[in-house]
């Protein structure tokens, strides 16, 4: 079998065999296919897409390159979630603890931040000793000691696509539909998963702008995880405007705390309990979903939720000193440029996807693959969209490191805020849900 006749046979729009797929990814993991063949490969791809026998094909061979967790008689009782990328989303952080205070058990692989979009994995690195990297032993001890995880993707779990992954990021094609399905539903399989919860961001600050792109990679995504033996709802959900009052790594976390703690955002907070309605219901722990929100809302005010978070951070390497003072250990930036309203009004617009880039560029963020990243940049929204102000009243703290801010970024910053003198009315953020 030759790499060349396969490109060519996608090329041409045809259905690739499941020898030939084999082929494809015994060569991504051996290293014996050339990156410039796999980059055309990628682009077949995203310019034909798939069958969806393919997708299943190709994602079962994803996943099985490398180890796949076996839970035998926990099985009905794992379950994970999986966000596409939000400004803001810190959901996991406290959904994961949570679910884990209701009895399910949660191996979640997270990932690094993404273009204008934060990573799960880089906001718990802003904790100090958190451990992300993990084996099938590491996670299986967190398992059983807190009932949760949150760890990086590792060489182990599905390497045919971290290393896939990388050259999509190069190539142009992660947009595709296809591809994305084999990479999120291999790792999740991987999991050794019953249930699977998506988020699928839909809006201007989001990978999916386009409301019938999103409902097709969810369908996508529930047809190929049934293939490989998972329940996968998806919720689409809206990302115009960042999620929660904190944005940047160490920010998300401080937020985070105050969830746990029984207040903070309810942004975030009716997110949390959404998803994790969900897979309550769906793993049978509850009749219905609004059963289940109500029961992730309980969690989170009697302080079950904080436990399991503490397990986690001790299992994963955080001190107890570190546990216990978290809030005087997350490092946010020296420096702080302030926005306030400047008529009477109510907050009619937070620009979520420039916020983040200017976030980003701050240093919250990378530009390129392996880049060092600042924990201490972010922002505090004091005003949320649909909030009434007055005129000088604060609406958002941008906190940095540097001395001062250049007035390009200044102008980009002031931008993001639009204050309107009517009242405005705040979609929810749930559009639909597909089962």
């Amino acid at each position: 079998m030759l790499m060349p006749e396969i490109i060519a046979n996608k090329r041409d729009g045809k259905e690739l065999s499941e020898d030939e797929l084999a082929f494809v990814v015994d060569g991504v993991c051996d290293g014996s296919i050339r990156a410039e063949q796999l980059g055309a490969w990628l682009m077949a791809v995203y310019n034909n897409s798939m069958s969806m026998k393919e997708r299943i094909t190709l994602t079962k061979l994803m996943r099985d390159s490398g180890e796949v967790i076996d839970w035998q008689g926990l099985a009905p009782m794992i379950v994970d979630k999986h966000s596409t990328g939000g400004v803001g989303d810190k959901v996991s952080l406290a959904l994961a603890p949570a679910l884990a205070a209701c009895g399910l058990k949660v191996p979640m692989i997270a990932g690094r931040g993404l273009a204008h979009t934060g990573g799960t994995i880089d906001k718990l690195e802003s904790i100090p000793g958190y451990t992300t990297s993990a084996n099938e032993r590491d996670i299986r001890r967190t398992i059983g000691f807190a009932g949760c995880c949150i760890y990086s993707q590792s060489t182990n779990i599905a390497p045919a696509d971290s290393i896939l992954y990388a050259i999509r990021d190069v190539t142009a094609t992660v947009p595709s539909i296809p591809l994305i399905t084999a990479s999120i539903i291999s790792k999740k399989s991987a999991e050794g998963l019953s249930c699977l919860v998506l988020d699928i961001k839909v809006g201007s600050a989001a990978f999916m702008q386009n409301l019938e792109e999103a409902r097709a990679l969810a369908k996508s995504m529930i047809e190929v995880g049934e293939g490989v033996g998972m329940e996968v709802r998806a919720l689409l959900t809206r990302m115009e405007t960042p999620i929660g009052s904190h944005i940047g790594n160490a920010h998300e976390v401080l937020e985070i705390l105050d969830i746990l703690d029984g207040s903070g955002s309810w942004d975030t907070i009716s997110l949390i309990a959404m998803q994790g309605g969900h897979l309550l219901q769906m793993a049978g722990i509850v009749d219905t979903v609004e059963a289940g929100q109500m029961k992730i809302l309980s969690t989170l005010s009697d302080g079950s939720a904080k436990h399991h978070w503490d397990l986690m951070c001790e299992s994963q390497g955080v001190t107890n000193e570190v546990i216990n003072q978290m809030r005087d250990h997350l490092e946010t930036g020296e420096h702080r440029f302030t926005l306030h309203s400047n008529i009477d009004g109510w907050v009619e617009d937070i620009n979520a996807m420039e916020l983040a880039k200017v976030l980003s560029e701050l240093g919250a963020g990378r530009s390129e693959l392996g880049q060092e990243i600042d924990h201490s940049v972010g922002a505090v929204i004091n005003a949320k969209v649909g909030t009434q102000v007055s005129e000088g009243d604060l609406v958002l703290a941008v906190e940095h490191p540097n001395d001062e801010l250049s007035e390009e970024i200044m102008a980009r910053l002031e931008s993001c805020i639009t204050v309107s003198a009517s009242q405005i009315s705040v979609p929810d953020r749930l559009i639909e849900v597909i089962k």
